[in-house]
């Protein structure tokens, strides 16, 4: 395997610091923060770049990361850390927006040109968003959020990140990767969860502002049956007021059907797989795990590589929910 890093300053200096380099770890998060990069390496005085100076990582030619510096540290017998993050780190910055009939892909799509950010792949989603009214909140979270609207009105996944360099934005089932991880396949180790403490609610409760009355709309799905079995575990949320009672009680139904589960996680350590980040469906193979036996495709909430110059090994971390 061989990897290769490159740093370009302001002046349009490349320096390839691949041979300095033993060690280079590569993160992902499923939540919207930006993916992470770090490394370590002799400081040496010919090399001239500072914050906001771009990163370049490639595996065997395979573009895999594409960021900006902003994290230098140098201890005392000249060892240089780095930390560099993706485009997603520049939409941290807080602002206000009102969108009407946009959807999730339009959001991004807008925000990106305001920040001069570069798009890739943005898929339609097929749902356009009837109001969405930020205000003073961080452009991530705004577009977190308009994606998280997408998932509970259409019952879709869909992924946001950076591309190595381009914001795009995939269902979740067009992200699946190739590899089986399991008991004889890449898999090391791993680590199995199973909770209802976080994540698991069988009511639903959305209340409605009315400028017409002066009172709240409320709207309650729940499931009698989990609700005897775990006792009541609900989840309160306000929605906009332009919605009419049949959306809102649609967007409850398929908020239900999601989270009235019990929330099961497992973090597995395998071997590498170039392309596999946070959001990537990848087939798991565990027989006998507990009392269950997994043969599916998971979706993958946390993606940790760690690359050296004769080893790829990943950390994912993945729910699997079930009633």
């Amino acid at each position: 395997m061989k990897f290769e890093v490159l740093i370009q300053n302001s002046e349009n200096e490349i320096f390839e610091i691949s041979k300095s380099v033993e060690k280079v770890e590569y993160s992902t998060n499923r939540t919207g923060s930006p993916g992470k990069l770090t490394f370590s390496l002799i400081n040496d005085a010919g090399l001239k770049f500072e914050e906001g100076n771009t990163v370049r990582f490639s595996v065997n030619g395979t573009p895999v990361f594409f960021g900006y510096i902003f994290v230098k540290i140098v201890n005392r017998w000249g060892q240089l850390s780095i930390v560099a993050y993706d485009q997603i780190r520049y939409l941290k910055a807080n602002d206000s927006y009102v969108f009407t009939g946009a959807t999730a892909g339009q959001v991004i799509q807008y925000i990106a040109n305001q920040f001069n950010l570069k798009c890739g792949i943005i898929e339609n989603t097929g749902y356009a968003i009837p109001s969405l009214i930020r205000e003073n909140k961080s452009c991530l979270d705004i577009i977190n959020y308009a994606v998280e609207l997408t998932t509970r009105n259409t019952g879709k996944v869909f992924i946001f990140y950076d591309d190595a360099g381009f914001l795009s934005l995939r269902s979740a089932a067009n992200l699946k990767s190739d590899a089986v991880i399991g008991q004889k396949s890449l898999l090391t180790e791993y680590d199995y969860k199973s909770e209802i403490d976080s994540g698991t609610h069988n009511q639903i409760k959305l209340v409605r502002p009315n400028t017409d009355t002066g009172k709240a709309d409320t709207y309650i799905i729940k499931d009698s049956a989990s609700i005897n079995k775990w006792g009541l575990l609900q989840k309160y949320e306000t929605v906009n007021e332009e919605m009419n009672p049949a959306q809102i009680t649609n967007q409850a139904k398929t908020m239900l059907a999601y989270y009235n589960r019990a929330l099961q996680t497992l973090s597995v350590q395998s071997l590498g797989v170039l392309g596999i980040r946070a959001g990537s469906m990848v087939m798991l193979n565990i027989p006998n795990l507990d009392k269950i036996s997994l043969s599916q495709y998971f979706l993958l909430d946390k993606v940790d590589h760690v690359f050296s110059s004769n080893s790829h090994i990943m950390q994912l971390q993945m729910r699997i929910i079930q009633a």
